[in-house]
């Protein structure tokens, strides 16, 4: 329990609320429309409102926007009431701009390598028992653990943040 305190001091509970919720969402969002939800999706579909590559104008995406729009806005508005609630000091960063605008980038470029994100492949895909969906999220886990490890030896923090 000592661990439990030292890595999640502010306790877990809004983990599991947090959890049931994408869940149930998630479950609600595949009963109504017959679809898995997955962020990478939602976003290269929102793309396709401004953006003319052939691409982004595929018939899925340009016919199921409308929803996935709602889900994006969702998404956003659902942190922006975390915020207000939680209070801003949970909410602050002190990662530099840049290296948060190299890490959007490169998960970009690996949900678009690995056909999906770790929202679609960990939450839909393992739960429908895709092995692809289970290699991907295996990957990414993978790939997490040792860039958390590299960054932190690199930083001279040693050992995990």
């Amino acid at each position: 329990m000592e661990a439990l305190a030292e890595y999640f001091p502010l306790g877990i509970s809004h983990y599991v609320i947090g959890g049931i919720m994408i869940g149930m969402a998630v479950g609600m969002l595949y009963i109504s429309n017959g679809v898995m939800a997955g962020m990478s999706s939602v976003y290269s579909t929102t793309l396709s409102f401004c953006s003319r590559l052939p691409f982004f104008q595929q018939d899925n995406f340009v016919q199921s926007r409308g929803w996935r729009l709602v889900y994006a806005l969702g998404l956003v508005l659902g942190g922006f009431i975390w915020f207000v609630v939680s209070g801003a000091e949970h909410a602050m960063t002190e990662v530099p701009l840049w290296q948060l605008a190299a890490g959007g980038f490169l998960a970009g470029f690996g949900a678009r390598l690995g056909n999906g994100c770790t929202s679609g492949h960990g939450i839909c895909g393992v739960a429908s028992l895709k092995l692809d969906s289970l290699l991907a999220v295996l990957t990414f886990l993978t790939v997490a653990i040792i860039t958390a490890q590299l960054v932190s030896a690199l930083s001279g923090t040693g050992g995990a943040t």
